[in-house]
């Protein structure tokens, strides 16, 4: 049972990493429950009991901030921000243009406050949507008293549930993130050992499930990465783990190349497993089943084993991790192929990352059952260690019209215009539906294209949603407590599933709503039917309004995150080769998380050109291809980079001068094509050649002897080169023949 509980824990971990999703939607539903508590203790009413439900999730959801304390101070603010906006909604009921012209000025200055980040962000979430919460239940100036003293009972319960009930530290929030990584990264390796002996029928399945698996332990990785900063105590501790984090994550990556490789009769492509539908090498089978091969699939189990469970947990663990580590030693590869000895010798790296990451996580180990190899490794961590400082860096952004908070606030005020309108031909009464589409379907998004996908996916979410708000109102009918209950059923299902899927957010959204006006007594199929009709044309709104106004087109957006790929891959090749040949040492590691960081805003950029319902087919095949040889790209530029940083601290690493030439190539085309996608007239053209290792050999000819470290640099950048030149001809950039 112990260890059933375990490996559900793991499930659980890995499936919602930091338990983020969780915490949300459990504070959330907790302060609606206290405020729903202590209204019905004081014997109000149902719309005095739906406002204080609203105004409790508002207040809750809006904080995003990650120190208790300025989630503290942007609460506090919070409450007269929504009084004030409270207090002017019912003072402009019988206003309507006045109160119209009002609404559109609020909506103006939320979005316009995201400039400010967080805090500006919440505050202005908290006033637009206490306003619409005034509309939703019809607060006039004779029941205003009564509904602010709601209001501010549903920003304590809020405070409560915060602090209190369901608690989120930045060290706590790191900590879950450290065993989703590792439950994770346990998943990989399963997923990896199942590639080696899948058959033809399955590779396929497996091979996917090793994509999948690569990608969510990168996630992971991000997610830790971004909250470093504020949940460990000193800088260098920070480092630290993000040291051994990447080269946990860049072992495993390379561990399932080498897998892929071992079963097929020529070496895979990195791009294998970063596209989607991608095949799979030739020869479908691995050579024989042999001792070697046995002993393979033991070891694989094994690491999976050792990234579970502390060493000192387990009998015989401490002989696992030196036998394994001691694969890192040339004499005690087994007699096999040169293609499985890879795989054993990937094994090596990735128990001695697995041992740098349990030091960095859990602090010193019993060194007393150490062998020479696990000595070894750990002296050389130590030194790594050692060598490890912190830095970093703030950028500037545009100004005026270019900023996007306030091209995003002129977009947002105009579509609301029309959408109020709009809404206002269609009913008097539910106007606002339409506003408040309008309003989502701006947020987090920032091209006519993702405005468009997203305002599709709320209107399906809408339509399953009516279906289901007519079920669950026949059922519950008129029983408070019970559509209270699947109330907060729906909420808790919002937000867990919200960072998942938009469509299934909307959806738990919609059902909701008929629950409430079930209880609000304005319930009735045409209500709901009319919630669908607002919902599309607010969705219009927001589309007509992004094209038109300040439009930033999709193309446009991709091709200047693709620029700014292109501009970070170019950094961290650079400063990765300069050190690997001598020069001084950089922050590669930052360097390598800002290209992880823009290759993530590209692929989110491209949704609107991946997405299933786009008719473009050829089109929404190319940009898959692009992003996944850019994702290629950026595996071996951090894997020259986690190379670079062992130089320091590695006797038996050397730089290698000749390197610097053999990278002014792939530099060069990196620059043509990042000229090209800015301009394509540019004239700057993609060099193609002899390979990376040919151009180290003295005068082009000789067979050079070179280590071990310098042989999987040279494969990094032959492969780095071919990705790079693979780019141009998908985005039309010349190629010039080789000299």
């Amino acid at each position: 049972m112990k260890a059933a509980a375990a490996r559900w824990g793991d499930r659980v971990a890995a499936s919602d990493p930091g338990l983020l999703r969780l915490a949300a939607g459990l504070r959330t539903v907790g302060a609606i429950s206290l405020t729903l508590a202590v209204l019905s203790l004081l014997g109000t009413d149902v719309p005095h009991l739906v406002a204080g439900a609203i105004a409790a999730m508002v207040s809750t959801f809006a904080i995003r901030e990650k120190e208790r304390d300025r989630q503290a101070v942007t609460l506090a603010l919070g409450l007269p921000v929504a009084l004030a906006s409270l207090s002017l909604a019912a003072l402009l009921s019988s206003l309507r243009t006045g109160g119209d012209v009002f609404f559109v000025v609020l909506i103006f200055c939320a979005v316009y406050g995201r400039r400010f980040g967080d805090r500006g962000t919440a505050l202005g979430l908290i006033g637009f949507q206490v306003y619409f919460l005034s509309l939703f239940v019809g607060v006039r100036t004779e029941s205003l008293a009564g509904f602010c003293g709601v209001v501010v009972l549903a920003f304590g319960c809020s405070a409560v549930a915060r602090f209190l009930l369901v608690p989120q530290t930045p060290a706590g929030i790191l900590d879950r993130l450290r065993q989703a990584f590792r439950a994770r990264l346990a998943q990989l390796l399963q997923a990896q050992a199942e590639l080696l002996d899948a058959g033809p029928d399955d590779v396929e399945k497996v091979l996917e499930r090793v994509r999948e698996g690569t990608a969510r332990l990168h996630e992971t990785a991000m997610m830790i990465h971004g909250q470093l900063e504020q949940g460990t105590p000193e800088a260098s501790v920070a480092r630290l783990v993000q040291r051994r984090i990447a080269d946990a994550e860049i072992t495993a990556e390379r561990l399932g190349l080498l897998l892929l490789t071992a079963r097929s009769a020529e070496r895979a492509d990195t791009l294998t497993l970063h596209l989607p539908g991608a095949p799979v090498p030739e020869g479908g089978r691995l050579p024989v089943r042999d001792d070697a091969l046995d002993t393979l699939r033991r070891d694989l189990a094994a690491l999976r084993l050792l990234v579970r469970h502390p060493v000192a947990e387990g009998t015989g663990l401490p002989q696992v991790r030196n036998r394994l580590l001691g694969y890192r030693d040339e004499e005690k590869l087994p007699e096999t192929t040169a293609a499985v000895q890879d795989v054993f010798r990937g094994v090596g790296e990735a128990a001695r990352a697995v041992l740098g990451l349990r030091i960095a996580l859990d602090g010193p180990q019993d060194e007393s059952e150490d062998s020479p190899e696990t000595a070894r490794s750990r002296e050389e961590l130590d030194a790594e260690d050692a060598a490890i400082e912190g830095g970093g860096e703030e950028e500037e952004g545009d100004t005026g019209l270019r900023r996007p908070t306030t091209r995003a606030a002129v977009q947002v005020a105009v579509g609301s215009s029309l959408a109020i309108v709009g809404g206002e031909l269609l009913s008097e009464n539910r106007w606002y539906w339409a506003v408040l589409t309008c309003w989502i379907v701006f947020l987090n998004t920032a091209s006519t294209g993702e405005i468009l996908v997203k305002g599709y996916r709320r209107l399906l979410g809408t339509v399953l949603g009516v279906v289901a708000g007519i079920v669950l109102a026949g059922a519950v009918g008129h029983h408070t407590w019970t559509a209270f209950a699947v109330v907060l059923l729906c909420v808790f299902a919002m937000f867990y599933t919200a960072p998942l899927s938009y469509t299934l957010m909307s959806f738990f959204v919609t059902a909701a709503l008929g629950v409430l006006y079930t209880l609000l007594h304005t319930y009735s199929l045409s209500v709901l039917v009319l919630r669908v009709e607002e919902t599309a044309l607010g969705a219009a709104c927001g589309v007509v309004a992004a094209a038109l106004v300040l439009p930033v087109h999709t193309d446009r957006r991709t091709n200047e995150l693709l620029t700014t790929v292109l501009d970070r891959l170019t950094d961290v090749t650079t400063a990765a080769v300069d050190q690997l040949s001598g020069g001084p040492p950089a922050d590669l590691l930052d360097l390598a998380r800002d290209l992880d960081r823009a290759l993530a805003d590209l692929g989110a950029a491209t949704q609107p050109l991946t997405h299933p319902i786009t008719p473009l087919r050829t089109r929404r095949d190319t940009a898959r291809y692009v992003v996944a040889l850019l994702e290629t790209c950026a595996y071996h530029a951090r894997s020259l980079a986690a190379t670079a940083e062992l130089l320091p601290t590695h006797p038996s690493i050397a730089a290698d001068p000749r390197l610097r030439g053999a990278g002014q190539r792939i530099l060069h085309n990196i620059g043509a094509i990042a000229a090209h996608v800015a301009d394509e007239h540019a004239g700057a053209e993609v060099l193609t050649g002899p390979s990376i290792a040919s151009l180290l050999k003295p005068g082009g000819y000789g067979t050079p002897r070179y280590g071990r470290v310098t042989d999987r640099v040279l494969r990094h950048l032959q492969r780095l080169d071919e990705a790079v030149v693979g780019l141009a001809r998908p985005l039309g950039v010349p190629v010039a023949g080789p000299a």
